[in-house]
């Protein structure tokens, strides 16, 4: 089904056994974990070395992808000790990068012209900056925008499967649910994690019928 998990950080205080994107566990500990595709998200350091490390050892792992998330040149309203970067690094890197945070027409052209193999349209949970529209709001130009030359993503606001049609029908090619997954996990663990997987699949299911 074209439903994802998308990555989130401080999954420790939902469940003492989960992984974030700022992750106590390794990529090599997540390939261990079975199969399934998985993306790594990247947040570009100031020391590249440490950047390429990580891209090197996500590639060694098996992970498919990384997605580059782009609307933090600077932390919001956050954790202040907490430094990251925005730049694409300019090493030929073999795996490809899909761009995360896009939410412009001019933005998606932009990172299709600089070589993204994919755009996921996201505002961040819309914790990085406050007013920003909805991700569902800015699909459809991205979508126009990118004119069938790579998939573009939705990220944010997927509550119900009927929200999944939603983003399919205006060209999505799949979405990323953060909140439900995070909830669940803390309601139930595990089970709770299949049981929002499946209603999502059942509501979706549903509404094509």
């Amino acid at each position: 089904m074209p439903i994802m998990i998308a990555p989130t950080a401080m999954q420790k205080m939902a469940h003492p056994k989960t992984l974030s994107s700022w992750a106590t566990s390794s990529v090599e500990e997540v390939a261990s974990t079975g199969p399934g595709i998985r993306f790594f998200q990247l947040y570009v350091y100031k020391d590249r070395n440490v950047v390429a490390q990580l891209v090197r050892r996500a590639e060694r792992a098996g992970f498919k992808a990384i997605a580059l998330t782009v609307d933090t040149p600077r932390l919001g309203r956050r954790e202040a000790d907490i430094k990251k970067g925005c730049e694409v690094a300019s090493d030929n890197h073999v795996m490809p990068i899909l761009v995360k945070g896009v939410l412009t027409a001019e933005d998606a052209r932009l990172a299709i012209q600089n070589g993204a193999a994919g755009i996921i349209v996201s505002n961040h949970g819309a914790r990085q900056l406050d007013y920003v529209p909805a991700t569902i709001m800015a699909l459809e130009e991205v979508v126009k925008a990118a004119q069938g030359r790579v998939p573009v993503f939705l990220d944010g606001g997927v509550r119900r499967g009927t929200d999944v049609f939603k983003a399919l029908a205006l060209g999505a090619s799949g979405i990323f649910i953060g909140r439900p997954v995070v909830f669940s996990l803390a309601a139930e663990g595990e089970a709770g994690i299949r049981k929002v997987l499946q209603m999502l699949r059942d509501e979706f299911e549903l509404t094509m019928a």
